[in-house]
């Protein structure tokens, strides 16, 4: 079975335009996110959040109220009979360029590190943005673009592989 990596803001959650969730009332699911983690739970041998969180590195909140936000949301999609493998956070700030940052392929290779088992040849990538697609690409997956309504660039268009609306959409239409 192939191996699914999503981004978490614009993805799973709420993204917040020129700011951060940086507690548990500031996280919101995303219409629909919880019922397509649940079908794609079925469909995956493995689903991982690859996520950066510069804001810890702002200073703006803890890497342990982070914890706290993902562990509230690993509790819904449990309950909600979704299953996450393990989460990947880059905490570093975009201007230290860091192998971990997106769209560097760092966390894609600590996941493959934790689970030899993962073949980038044959996995997935769904984000809402460029460096999602480009962190994809740089280790071999097929990249899925998510529009949340709005009009992908051609810069998009060019580097994804598929496009849907949402995480729903994408559940419902994706075929092996």
């Amino acid at each position: 079975m192939q191996t699914l990596f999503l981004d978490r803001d614009g993805v799973i959650n709420r993204r917040i335009i020129g700011g951060y969730v940086t507690n548990i009332d500031e996280f919101e699911f995303l219409p629909g996110v919880l019922n397509a983690l649940t079908v794609l739970s079925k469909k995956f041998s493995h689903i991982f959040i690859v996520t950066n969180q510069q804001g810890v590195g702002k200073g703006l909140f803890s890497i342990h109220e982070l914890y706290e936000i993902h562990q509230h949301m690993l509790d819904e999609i449990k309950k909600n009979g979704g299953k996450i493998a393990n989460i990947y956070v880059s905490p570093h700030l975009e201007k230290e360029n860091n192998i971990n940052r997106k769209p560097n392929p760092g966390m894609a290779l600590q996941a493959k590190q934790d689970f030899p088992e993962i073949n980038f040849n044959t996995s997935i990538m769904v984000g809402d943005s460029l460096s999602d697609m480009q962190f994809g690409k740089k280790v071999g997956m097929k990249t899925v673009f998510l529009t949340n309504g709005e009009s992908p660039t051609q810069e998009i268009i060019d580097i994804a592989d598929l496009i849907f609306v949402d995480l729903l959409d994408f559940s419902a239409n994706h075929k092996r």
